[in-house]
C-alpha cells in the first residue's frame, strides 16, 4: 500500500513540477522580444537541466557540480576560446569576473560584459530551480505563482513591445490544470480516501480538461472591449531614445521619425515634440531619405553608394531633371531642441545652403537623398540653415507621354519584390491599371484605389503583421485599416507589381501655420510653420524617363502638395499653363486631428456595432442566470439525482458517493471536519449538532462496505431512510 501511494505522490508531483516549469518558461519567453538576446534557446535548455537534476532531490554535492558543469559548459560555447577547464580558460573566466566586478563597483552598469551578464543570468536559473521545486511540490503554494506569471505577462505585454495573447492563454490552461490537480490531491488527503480511488481518476481528470477546454474557447470567443487608454509603449520609447525623433534600434518604429523601418505596423500615440520651424513660400514636404528594398515586413536600404561630400555653397540634390519646369525660391530651417537626428531636412530641388557654421560640410547618399550634416569630421545637428531651391512643377502631358524606357539601373534597383510576396497582391494591381494606358494614370488609379475601396485611416488598432504574414498583403485584403505606412508601402509595392519602378521615401510635412512675415533673408513675405514629430510621415515617388522621380501621395487625408498643371494654347496659338495643384486637405501633416475625426465618426457608427453583439450579451445573460440558479441550488439537485440512483441501483460505489456528497453538504453547511479527525469522531460531532444518532449509524456502514467488503450485509432500505433524514437535516 504505501509503495503504492509513494508511486501516486511522485506522479503527482512530477506532473505539477512539469506544469510549474511551463509556467516558467513564460517568464523566459519575452526575452528576446524586450532585450538584445538573439537567442534564448539555450537558456530554455539549462533551465531544463537544472529543473530536472533539481527534482531527483539527489545529494547537494552531486546536484551543484552537474549545474556548474552544464553552466560552464554554455559559457564555454558562447564567449570562451580556449580548451575548457584548461589554465587558460579559467584565466579568462576569472579576469572577466574581475573586470566586472570592477565595473559594479564604479556603478558603470553598461559596460558590464556579456559573458557575465549571461553568468548571471544562467545562475538566477540555477537558483530558481530550487526555489520553485520547494515552492510547488514543498510548499504546494501553486496558487501564488500562477498569479505572480498573470501579473508578469500583462505588464510585460503592456509596457513592451512583447505581444501577450497568447502567453496569457498558455499561462490560463496551465494554471487551471494546476491547481485542479492541486485541489484533487489536497481532497484525496483530507477525507483519507483509499488509494483505490486513483485508478478511477479519469472520472475527475475528464470534467477537468472539459472545463479547462470550454472555458479557454469561451473567454477567446467573447467580445472584448476595446483599450480604454493609449499604449504607453511609445511614449516610453520616445522618452529613452527609441523610436522617436532621431530613434531606432529593433523595436516597431511608432513614433516620429526613425531609422529603423525593417518591422512596420502596429499603433502609434500622438506625439507634438517641436522638431522645426520652417519659414517658407507654401506648405512643403521636408524630405529626408528613400529606401529601396521591401523584406515582407518593413523596409531596408541596400544601396551603400555612391555618396559625395559637399560644401553648403556647392551643396545641390534634386530628384527631377532640367526637363522639369521650376521656380526658384527660399526657405528657412531652424530646429527646436527637441531634435536629435543629424541629417538634412530639405524640400524638392534642393540647392545650396546659406548661414551654415563655417566648418559644415554635408555627406550625399546619391541613391537615397539621405545627406548626413558634419562639422568638421564628426556628425552633428546643423541647427539654422537658409535653403535655396528650385521648386518643381509637373505637366500633366509631359507624364502621361514619358513612356517605359526604363534606364536598366533603375529597373534593377526600384522594381524588387520579395519571393514570398501573396500573388493575390499582384492580381489586384493588375486589376487596378487594367484600363489605364500609361504611366502616369496608373499610378494616379493606384493612389486613388484606397480612397474609393473603403480603407480607413487610424492610428490606433492597427495590427502588426504575424510571422508568416506579409504587411501589405493584411492592409490590402484583411484590416484595411492604417497610417502612412501602410498606404505608402502598400502603392509602391503595387506599382512594382506591374513594372513601375518606385520608391518608399521618408520626411515631414508642411506642419501647422503659425505666423506670417517678411522673411529678414529675402524681400518676399513667407509663411512660418511648425512642424513636430506627429508630422513624420511616408510617401511615394515613381519613376518617369527623361522626367525624374515623382512624389505621390495614397494615405487617406493627405493630397500631394507638389505643383501639376496642363499646358493649353491660346488664340494666338501660344502655349500657356494651366495651373491644376491639387487642394490640400485642411488636415494634411496632421495625424492628432485626423485622428480626433475619426473617433467622432466612430462614435456615431458604435451603435451598429453594439447591435450586432446583442444577441451575443442576451444568451450570455440567459446562460449567466442560469448557471446562477445552478450553483445555488446545486445541493438540492445533487441530492434528488443521488436519490434516484440509489433506488434504481444500490450499489457500493453509489453509496460511497452518496456518503462523500452528504460530508461535502455538511461543510457546506457549516458543520466542519478537522482533518485530524476520524469519520467516528466527525460523526459524533454531527449527531451532536443535529441531536441525532443517525450520522454514527451511517458511518457504521460506510466503513463495513468500503473497508470490509460487506456490502452484501447492508441494509439498503436502512442506510437509504439515514442518508435522506441528513440530508433533510442539512438542506433545512
Amino acid at each position: 500500500m504505501n509503495e503504492q501511494k509513494s508511486g501516486q505522490s511522485f506522479m503527482y508531483n512530477l506532473t505539477i513540477y512539469i506544469i510549474g516549469f511551463f509556467l516558467f518558461c513564460e517568464w523566459l519567453l519575452p526575452l528576446e522580444t524586450v532585450t538584445n538576446t538573439d537567442d534564448v534557446t539555450i537558456f530554455f535548455i539549462y533551465a531544463a537541466f537544472c529543473f530536472f537534476v533539481s527534482f531527483l532531490q539527489v545529494q547537494w554535492w552531486i546536484s551543484m557540480p552537474l549545474k556548474f558543469i552544464g553552466l560552464a559548459f554554455i559559457i564555454d560555447g558562447l564567449y570562451v576560446a580556449e580548451r575548457i577547464f584548461s589554465r587558460d580558460w579559467f584565466s579568462v573566466v576569472y579576469n572577466q569576473i574581475m573586470f566586472n566586478i570592477q565595473v559594479i563597483q564604479t556603478q558603470e552598469w553598461w559596460q558590464m560584459t556579456p559573458l557575465f551578464r549571461s553568468l548571471l543570468f544562467l545562475v538566477l536559473l540555477w537558483l530558481m530551480s530550487y526555489l520553485l521545486f520547494y515552492w510547488l511540490v514543498v510548499a504546494k503554494r501553486m496558487l501564488l505563482f500562477v498569479v505572480m506569471t498573470f501579473i508578469y505577462v500583462t505588464v510585460i505585454d503592456t509596457f513592451t513591445i512583447y505581444d501577450g495573447k497568447w502567453a496569457i492563454v498558455r499561462t490560463f490552461i496551465l494554471g487551471m490544470a494546476a491547481l485542479g490537480l492541486s485541489s484533487f490531491a489536497k481532497e484525496m488527503d483530507k477525507e483519507s480516501i483509499p488509494s483505490a480511488w486513483y485508478k478511477r481518476v479519469h472520472l475527475w481528470i475528464v470534467p477537468l480538461v472539459a472545463i479547462i477546454f470550454f472555458s479557454t474557447v469561451a473567454a477567446y470567443a467573447s467580445p472584448k472591449l476595446t483599450p480604454q487608454w493609449p499604449d504607453p509603449v511609445p511614449y516610453l520609447q520616445s522618452a529613452t531614445g527609441g523610436p522617436g525623433p532621431g530613434g531606432s534600434g529593433n523595436a516597431v518604429q511608432k513614433v516620429g521619425y526613425g531609422e529603423n523601418d525593417s518591422q512596420l505596423g502596429g499603433s502609434f500615440v500622438q506625439d507634438n515634440t517641436p522638431v522645426f520651424r520652417a519659414m517658407a513660400d507654401g506648405d512643403r514636404y521636408w524630405r529626408i531619405e528613400s529606401k529601396d528594398t521591401y523584406t515582407g515586413k518593413g523596409w531596408i536600404d541596400t544601396l551603400e553608394g555612391p555618396t559625395t561630400t559637399y560644401e553648403a555653397d556647392e551643396l545641390e540634390y534634386k530628384t527631377f531633371t532640367d526637363n522639369v519646369e521650376s521656380e526658384e525660391q527660399t526657405a528657412m530651417i531652424r530646429f527646436q531642441q527637441g531634435a536629435s537626428f543629424q541629417k538634412l531636412v530639405y524640400p524638392y530641388g534642393l540647392g545650396n545652403l546659406e548661414q551654415t557654421p563655417d566648418n559644415s560640410r554635408f555627406r550625399v547618399h546619391t541613391e537615397t537623398g539621405e545627406i548626413d550634416t558634419y562639422r568638421g569630421n564628426s556628425l552633428s545637428r546643423i541647427n539654422d540653415y537658409i535653403i535655396n531651391y528650385d521648386y518643381p512643377s509637373f505637366e500633366y502631358g509631359q507624364l502621361r507621354e514619358a513612356g517605359s524606357d526604363d534606364p536598366a539601373e533603375i529597373r534593377n534597383q526600384y522594381l524588387q519584390l520579395p519571393d514570398t510576396l501573396p500573388s493575390r497582391v499582384r492580381n489586384l494591381a493588375s486589376q487596378i491599371v487594367s484600363e489605364e494606358d500609361n504611366r502616369y494614370d496608373k499610378a494616379k488609379a493606384v493612389e486613388q484605389y484606397f480612397s474609393n475601396n473603403g480603407f480607413e485611416y487610424s492610428t490606433t488598432d492597427v495590427p502588426v503583421p504575424s510571422e508568416n504574414q506579409d504587411y501589405v498583403d493584411q492592409f490590402l485584403f484583411d484590416s484595411q485599416i492604417g497610417y502612412c505606412d501602410n498606404y505608402s508601402t502598400s502603392m509602391v509595392v503595387l506599382l512594382r507589381s506591374e513594372g513601375i519602378p518606385a520608391r518608399w521615401v521618408k520626411g515631414f510635412t508642411g506642419g501647422e501655420r503659425i505666423d506670417a512675415q517678411a522673411a529678414e533673408y529675402t524681400d518676399e513675405f513667407q509663411n512660418t510653420y511648425q512642424v513636430t514629430s506627429g508630422n513624420a510621415h511616408s510617401w511615394v515617388e515613381v519613376y518617369f524617363p527623361e522626367i525624374g522621380w515623382v512624389p505621390f501621395e495614397p494615405t487617406q487625408g493627405f493630397s500631394n502638395n507638389s505643383d501639376f498643371f496642363t499646358e493649353v494654347e491660346n488664340d494666338e496659338g501660344d502655349t500657356a499653363a494651366a495651373d491644376e495643384t491639387e487642394t490640400e486637405d485642411p488636415t494634411q501633416g496632421n495625424p492628432q486631428q485626423m485622428e480626433e475625426e475619426e473617433t467622432s465618426t466612430g462614435s456615431q457608427g458604435g451603435g451598429a456595432s453594439s447591435g450586432s453583439f446583442l444577441w451575443v450579451y442576451i444568451v450570455s445573460g440567459i446562460l449567466a442566470v442560469i448557471g446562477a440558479i445552478l450553483y445555488f441550488t446545486r445541493f438540492r439537485w445533487k441530492s434528488t439525482l443521488l436519490r434516484r440512483r440509489i433506488k434504481r441501483s444500490g450499489d457500493a460505489d453509489t453509496y460511497e458517493q452518496a456518503y462523500h456528497f452528504l460530508l461535502k453538504l455538511l461543510d457546506h453547511k457549516g458543520v466542519k471536519r478537522n482533518p485530524q479527525q476520524t469519520l467516528r469522531d466527525y460523526a459524533r460531532s454531527v449527531d451532536r449538532h443535529y441531536q441525532t444518532n443517525e450520522m454514527r449509524q451511517l458511518t457504521h456502514h460506510y466503513e463495513r462496505f468500503v473497508y470490509r467488503n460487506e456490502s452484501q450485509d447492508v441494509q439498503t432500505g436502512k442506510v437509504s431512510e439515514l442518508w435522506e433524514n441528513l440530508i433533510k437535516k442539512a438542506l433545512s
